[in-house]
């Protein structure tokens, strides 16, 4: 199977949009797992005077997150798909925030520009086509030690967590999917996963593009060795 990529993957997700938050609320601790990697950032107070990004918000679970721990921070959400977009605008919690429709390789393009004191970047890497050059602009867009969170699946490099994934993916989420009318894009997301960095191989990835202080944090509960949150600081020039 083929991934989607750019604008397929764009429109896949506009069709998914109306039943996304369906499937998200069947995931045990997706909301509190966010929260979580949203925590280890490590931010001041409740953000005040901070300037967040929310690189490929979806329908706005990340963004939630982000407001509820870091209430006075000034939140910038963007993503590719107009209608996830659409649906996280809508949410009750999303006064204030800017929502901004764009692939998050055309930022700039956008009005999108730093700098930024943190971006933070939810089940996004796995799905864009050069994921190197994606993190060369997020280091642009950020302060001079500004902090950068990724929450991503990605797996341990253990077979057993390999299993786990596609024992989920293609026993619960999958078959739900399908009968949604979306089978095609959930697909993506299994073959995604499985054909992304290791846990160790992205964070060599992000030292690469100028990351340092970079830190790979387990999630618990049936995610673990399959979802981490990495944390890591703009540092000088890139190697």
């Amino acid at each position: 199977m083929t991934l989607l990529r750019d604008e397929d993957l764009a429109a896949a997700f506009d069709h998914a949009s109306r039943s996304y938050d369906t499937l998200v609320a069947a995931n045990p601790g997706y909301h509190a797992h966010l929260r979580r990697s949203v925590c280890r950032l490590g931010l001041p107070g409740h953000g005040q005077g901070l300037r967040v990004l929310d690189l490929g918000c979806g329908t706005g679970a990340s963004t939630a997150a982000l407001r509820s721990l870091l209430p006075a921070a000034d939140l910038t959400a963007v993503d590719a798909s107009a209608g996830m977009l659409e649906r996280a605008a809508a949410k009750p919690w999303a006064g204030g925030v800017r929502f901004v429709h764009a692939p998050v390789e055309r930022l700039a393009a956008a009005g999108v520009d730093g700098p930024f004191d943190a971006v933070f970047a939810a089940y996004l890497f796995r799905n864009v086509s050069d994921p190197d050059a994606v993190l060369t602009a997020v280091r642009g867009l950020l302060r001079p030690g500004g902090r950068l969170g990724v929450h991503e699946y990605t797996l341990s490099g253990r077979r057993a967590d390999r299993a786990v994934w596609t024992l989920v993916c293609r026993g619960v989420v999958q078959p739900a999917a399908t009968l949604l009318g979306d089978g095609p894009l959930y697909r993506h997301l299994w073959r995604s996963v499985v054909g992304f960095d290791t846990a160790g191989r992205f964070a060599e990835r992000l030292r690469d593009a100028g990351f340092d202080r970079v830190r790979t944090l387990p999630l618990p509960g049936w995610q673990t060795g399959i979802t981490h949150t990495f944390v890591a600081r703009r540092g000088e020039e890139p190697r």
